[in-house]
């Protein structure tokens, strides 16, 4: 049985598709090493420019000492002993209002692109009374040093920092670097006057501030109510964080969201004053989930939300995705190749459905190298065509005439339509694909209705027909023969 001819190509087949599928392997491999070489051109550029920006403040802090002398020892060994406590006093904003703008900058190395970002914020906070910069003894008779109040603003990179402005009260403050938390380092700070800690009516203070960074920004709700207001000219906003905005509006121009917090609905507070870290504001090597350094688990996190500029026509991602449909493509097509062999009682031959699955598999190397030079597009519109020409070509000459290659091609570039559709679609992509795959399998099925099965695997060779049983005929008389006439004497010499 297995030596018949119809067994023989189907193990011929069965070898060529493992010989596709790796190479579809080795073109994956070559779409995740640009993917790879992407994200090592985003650290490049954050590295010489700045990463992912984290905005936390402003808030008040203070740093004290406590000592105290403690007796130790006994009798003539008794003297006395200083301790010392070291704690921070810090004041959060009641009312906390920040207004940003970011303006989308394309930054490359090589062919690969990287969106930074050039923020400009307005944020206002308000304090209520400061009391909880008055120091509190903890043990009787001790001394407390406190040094001078700091109204700081943490930021996650702080080579970002171009411009900054702060405003105290209607008079503006001498602005240094760093912020002398000892979790928070990275920002700025202004000293405050001694006068501030414990006043009953609070403060009022601005900061203008400019900042870059690289494809993601996150904030933290520090204040007792927070209110941030944000636009951009980037179209493709990804919200991330422990919330998402109040209300967002997306449009081919730009986008605007708004978020509004109350210190009921989050520990922020808590967390910063515990010195919990800052997660958000990192990304993991697709770039665009939240990420947590370190092993930390979410919990061992501070609140806050956060905003990527993605790009979702990124090439890389896409050519990823449309290969993992290639099997499906290879599959299909043979299919097709099949029904033709099968309806129009065609041959053809294992190398021949080599070649066609080697173009087939071509075409996803032609978008992934086009569309490091032109949009995306145009890209698999140009290496669609070029594969959709060259098999309906082929296909003429293979299937016997261009009334048979011109529909294979046709079909080809309907997949190629299917196939651009699902990449474009996010949510949708799955019962898209689905719905098109049983429409397929349906006209596989009613074309080949008829087709009987078993008598493929008997072979092409026509059955003989049974032998009809010899005649049988009357014996013939056997004919009157002439007589033959008598020998004459011979005579003696």
């Amino acid at each position: 049985m297995f030596k018949h001819p119809l067994f023989t190509k189907l193990a011929a087949l069965a070898a060529i598709t493992v010989l596709l599928l790796f190479g579809l392997g080795m073109i994956e491999d070559v779409v995740r090493d640009r993917l790879r070489y992407r994200s090592i051109t985003a650290q490049s550029v954050a590295e010489s420019l700045a990463g992912p920006q984290t905005l936390m403040g402003p808030m008040i802090h203070s740093a004290c000492v406590e000592s105290w002398e403690v007796e130790t020892g006994k009798g003539d060994e008794r003297r006395m002993v200083e301790q010392r406590r070291e704690f921070l006093l810090t004041a959060m904003p009641e009312q906390l209002k920040l207004s940003t703008g970011a303006a989308m900058e394309e930054r490359a190395r090589g062919l690969h692109k990287v969106n930074t970002f050039n923020l400009k914020a307005h944020v206002t906070a308000q304090w209520g009374p400061l009391a909880s910069l008055v120091p509190q003894s903890s043990m009787k008779n001790s001394r407390m040093h406190c040094g001078a109040p700091i109204v700081m603003m943490a930021v996650g990179d702080a080579r970002g920092i171009r411009t900054a402005q702060f405003t105290l009260d209607s008079q503006t403050l001498a602005l240094k670097p760093g912020t002398f938390h000892p979790t928070y380092s990275r920002g700025l700070h202004a000293a405050l006057p001694e006068s501030v800690r414990g006043k009953a009516d609070g403060l009022t203070a601005t900061l203008d501030l400019e900042l870059v960074g690289t494809e993601r920004l996150a904030f933290v709700p520090l204040g007792g109510n927070t209110e941030v207001q944000m636009t951009s000219s980037w179209p493709h906003p990804s919200f991330g964080g422990r919330f998402l905005p109040s209300e967002r509006e997306v449009k081919k121009t730009g986008f605007a969201a708004q978020w509004r917090l109350s210190s009921l609905a989050t520990t922020a507070q808590a967390d910063i004053a515990n010195g919990k870290r800052i997660c958000l504001g990192g990304t993991d090597d697709g770039g665009h989930s939240d990420y947590v350094p370190g092993g930390a688990t979410p919990g061992d996190c501070a609140d806050s939300f956060s905003v990527a500029f993605i790009d979702p026509v990124n090439p890389y991602s896409l050519s990823d995705r449309a290969t993992k449909y290639g099997v499906l493509f290879i599959a299909l097509t043979f299919v097709a190749v099949g029904l033709f062999e099968l309806m129009k009682k065609l041959r053809v031959h294992p190398v021949q459905y080599l070649l066609v699955g080697s173009a087939l598999c071509s075409f996803f190397l032609l978008l992934v190298s086009l569309s490091e030079h032109l949009p995306f597009g145009i890209s698999y519109a140009v290496a669609a065509s070029a594969c959709v020409l060259l098999l309906a070509y082929y296909a003429s000459h293979m299937l016997g005439g261009l009334a048979r290659g011109i529909p294979l091609g046709g079909g080809i570039a309907v997949l190629y339509g299917l196939l651009y559709v699902l990449l474009q679609l996010e949510q949708t992509a799955l019962v898209v694909g689905a719905i098109a795959l049983f429409l397929v399998l349906a006209a596989v099925m009613v074309l080949t209705r008829k087709v009987n099965w078993y008598g493929l695997s008997q072979g092409n060779t026509p059955p003989r027909r049974p032998m009809a049983p010899p005649e049988v005929r009357p014996p013939t008389p056997p004919a009157a023969r002439p007589a033959t006439p008598p020998t004459p004497p011979v005579s003696a010499v």
